[in-house]
């Protein structure tokens, strides 16, 4: 499905973070819809490194791009001599910036302030050189305590939601200055869909509580999980807002999500009615109740209004769409 009137064949289009989640379906949504594109995929791939909390710090996998037959290149954005050839060696149109340090529990600030906030601008800086639309991924981390989840009341609680206010405000004040290329940053809520898989233990509880269930487990939920709610959005959703944003009617920052929270029971149960398989529910305390996040939902308002984004996805409809892989991921990854 097309998004917008665009014509993307014969386009250059840089995709950082392309072997990761969002990035690698931004690929394979140019590839099917537009197969004259020139798609550069640029991401860190993997290599057993971690941080001090013991996760990767890399999620790019090979897998998230078989059957990609664009152009891939294995760097890191904070690499300015990468960079500087990027810039030097294509003439990109567009620059979908999905890489970064995503990862919530980083205790690395310096690196997660230099690989998010400061090769963003690096980025942004090409961007204007060549005259190319910038679409970046932002977060609804960055609303962290806050009551309100619209733009304005960010009240970041961890390392990760800082830095992407810090994006955020770079985009401000680009635009304050007149840049001529338009800016959109996109404030992701909990997204699931096809190509998390290799994110491990930061891929979503929908894919999680899948794998749970169809290892004939009893999914465990936080006491009170009735009343946690979240935003959770498909990745098609998430895809269709990047390519609107490509053509917006005003540049700035936006919430990307449904617009209706739904908790991790009604996840559990949905799939559990999709999958005919009942094994129940284990209810356990809640040890991050302190710091726990037990409510967010995206006002789409300017969304719709600056970008016409329209959450096509509920729930229900994700998962069902969700599920061929999910049961694909059991048979080929998980068993």
């Amino acid at each position: 499905m097309k998004y917008n009137d665009i014509d993307f064949n014969n386009k250059y289009i840089l995709i950082t973070g392309a072997a990761g989640f969002i990035g690698s379906s931004l690929c394979f949504y140019f590839q099917k819809n537009y197969p004259n594109a020139n798609i550069i995929a640029l991401d860190s791939f993997r290599s057993g490194e971690t941080f001090s909390n013991g996760n990767l710090k890399s999620f790019g996998h090979f897998k998230n791009l078989l059957g990609f037959s664009g152009t891939v290149i294995s760097g890191n954005i904070n690499d300015k001599e990468l960079l500087k050839d990027l810039e030097t060696s294509y003439n990109f149109d567009y620059i979908f910036h999905q890489a970064a340090i995503s990862d919530t529990t980083v205790q690395e600030q310096d690196l997660m302030i230099q690989t998010n906030v400061n090769a963003y601008e690096d980025l942004l800086k090409i961007a204007i050189k060549h005259n190319a639309n910038m679409i970046y991924a932002s977060s609804a981390a960055t609303y962290g305590d806050s009551n309100k989840f619209e733009i304005g009341y960010e009240q970041p609680n961890n390392a990760y939601g800082f830095s992407k206010v810090m994006m955020d405000n770079i985009t401000y004040k680009y635009l304050r200055q007149g840049v001529d290329i338009s800016i959109v940053g996109l404030k992701y809520f909990n997204v699931y869909g096809p190509r998390e898989f290799f994110k491990n233990k930061t891929a979503s509880m929908v894919v999680q509580f899948g794998h749970q269930i169809l290892k004939g487990l009893t999914p465990k939920l936080f006491e009170g999980s009735d009343k946690i709610l979240r935003d959770f959005i498909y990745i098609e959703d998430v895809i269709q807002a990047n390519i609107k944003a490509c053509n917006p009617k005003k540049s700035g920052v936006y919430n990307v999500g449904t617009g209706k929270a739904r908790s991790f029971e009604d996840i559990v149960n949905i799939l559990q009615k999709e999958l005919n398989i009942d094994n129940g529910k284990e209810y356990i305390p809640n040890p991050f109740v302190v710091q726990y996040q037990f409510f967010t939902e995206a006002n789409i308002e300017s969304s719709r209004e600056n970008l016409d984004y329209e959450p096509i996805y509920s729930i229900e409809e994700g998962i069902k769409a969700y599920l061929p892989e999910i049961k694909r991921l059991f048979e080929e990854e998980v068993k």
